[in-house]
């Protein structure tokens, strides 16, 4: 194989018709999602609230409630699937001469010193290898993984970072928008528990044979509807918020990332863990008022994070986390433009003083 086709990531022989064909079932997800809600916007808001609700108060409270719920609720929703989920930078892509020493070595030891040596040439932030201690490689993307990175099969890319490929937002969950997917769901939560507390005294009525009004079937939907997305979502949100508090993604979660602790690769869930609140702004980011808006201001690059422990082989190569990045100024736009500024202020928290193991 030539380095100029190993070069290039590898992707489907589908042929194109078949290809416009897998991309547009892609969306079905989404278009369902959009489907409901606006199904529920006519149920909730023509049919419930401007011909069933006879008070001018409770109709107004509800209408600005749902109206805020909804506007948070789909701008967190377009976020999270139109955010782009950036790119691994190039300085991690093996140039051609030394992708041709890797692709023609005859053993694994060649290999894993072609890595080694490309990795301390460039000063590249690398700290989670493998079971064996070898360092990430991507064969698809001929290149090194960064830490917490992970090739998405789906969409055919090593992805910082990646939580999962959800398809019900046709995008991956990953560094640059797992903010506005926690975001997403809990907003989505709270719409669905709003229009299920608001019409529960009109299902009652309904139930009564008290309600005489021509959508009353919709208000029954919206409902149960509702309510059964609720019970979907509660358990979902809650397990991204446990694993925004312990920085984790779902990857991690079942297959944990390896570290070196006193000299030995091992496996650590909380590697990255901060305490419970550093994690928290980690994701949300350091300024309180965008906290809860679906606007980046996540801290990092997705690419280097401060680890909770770090091994005395590797702790002095903490002082030159950005330096990898310093040759090319390029880097500055690298994901969603975070600065490398937030990065150096999580690194203030890190758990470094005797460099013992935690596990």
């Amino acid at each position: 194989m030539s380095a100029t086709a190993a070069i290039t990531p590898k992707f489907s022989m589908m042929t194109t018709p078949c290809r416009i064909c897998f991309k547009a079932a892609k969306w079905l997800p989404v278009l369902f999602i959009v489907t409901v809600v606006v199904w529920s916007y006519y149920a909730y808001v023509i049919q419930l609230n401007l011909l069933t609700i006879t008070s001018i108060i409770e109709k107004c409270f509800y209408l600005i409630v749902y109206h805020v719920l909804l506007g948070l609720f789909l701008w967190a929703y377009w976020q999270t699937i139109f955010t782009d989920i950036g790119v691994v930078p190039k300085q991690f892509r093996l140039p051609p001469t030394e992708l041709d020493r890797y692709e023609s070595a005859e053993t694994d030891e060649v290999r894993r010193d072609v890595l080694e040596r490309f990795i301390q040439k460039h000063s590249l932030p690398v700290y989670n290898r493998t079971m064996t201690g070898d360092i990430r490689y991507c064969d698809k993307c001929v290149q090194v993984k960064p830490d917490r990175c992970h090739h998405c099969s789906v969409c055919g890319v090593c992805v910082l970072k990646l939580d999962h490929h959800c398809p019900w937002v046709n995008n991956c969950v990953a560094f640059s928008n797992y903010k506005f997917f926690i975001l997403f769901l809990g907003y989505a939560l709270l719409y669905c528990l709003f229009i299920g507390a608001t019409t529960l005294q009109y299902f009652i009525k309904f139930w009564k044979n008290q309600l005489d009004v021509d959508g009353k079937f919709h208000i029954l939907f919206v409902f149960f509807v509702s309510i059964m997305f609720a019970i979907s979502l509660v358990s979902l949100f809650g397990y991204h918020v446990f694993l925004v508090v312990k920085n984790r993604s779902t990857l991690e979660s079942f297959r944990a990332p390896i570290f070196r602790l006193n000299h030995t690769w091992m496996q650590d869930k909380d590697g990255f863990s901060l305490g419970a609140f550093n994690n928290f702004i980690e994701v949300f980011g350091d300024d309180e008022k965008l906290w809860f808006l679906p606007m980046a201001s996540s801290l990092g690059d997705g690419v280097t994070y401060p680890q909770r422990c770090v091994d005395e082989d590797t702790d002095d190569l903490l002082g030159a986390r950005q330096r990898w990045a310093e040759d090319d100024e390029e880097n500055e736009m690298i994901c969603t433009g975070y600065t490398n500024n937030h990065t150096h202020a999580l690194e203030e928290v890190v758990v470094q003083a005797n460099h013992t193991n935690p596990v």
